[in-house]
């Protein structure tokens, strides 16, 4: 059984005791949480889709720790302009271990029902549809737009 669930912008496939590291969420080491940003979840050969997300899933973890992920460099240059800026950025990360997926919701199948035919409206040709065109005028002083007649044919 597994789940895809959002947090922090981001989707994450998760199953039971995976262990995951998503941007930082306000909670001390040890608490447990739910999320309840559920998009899909998959048991054998039952699949629930959310639209967008499944109502009454939740997905709960327990947090493992805070920590910072790995510094990079931002530097930007531009060529023969004397222009050089460096500068690091290192983001707080939050280490979640799954508990248990719960899921609450009816099965959504991809297929819809069939449902009875629609009745479909004559098209229109070209010789039986009335146009509007519009044609530029140019005078001496400005431009301005002049609507021709309907034309019928």
């Amino acid at each position: 059984m597994y789940a895809v669930i959002r947090s922090g912008g981001k989707q994450y496939k998760v199953s039971k005791d995976d262990i995951i590291s998503v941007e930082k969420l306000t909670a001390e080491a040890g608490d447990k949480i739910s999320i309840d940003e559920v998009l899909m979840i998959s048991e054998k050969d039952n699949l629930i889709v959310g639209d967008p997300i499944i109502k009454g899933a939740t997905v709960n973890a327990e947090v493992v720790e805070q920590t910072r992920a790995k510094k990079i460099i931002v530097f930007k240059k531009k060529r023969r302009q004397n222009y050089r800026r460096k500068n690091g950025h290192q983001q707080s990360l939050t280490t979640l271990k799954i508990v248990d997926i719960k899921a609450t919701a009816t099965k959504k199948t991809a297929a819809k029902k069939e449902e009875a035919p629609k009745e479909e409206k004559p098209k229109k040709s070209a010789s039986t549809k009335d146009t509007t065109a519009k044609k530029t005028v140019k005078t001496a002083t400005k431009t301005r737009s002049v609507k021709k007649e309907k034309t019928k044919e």
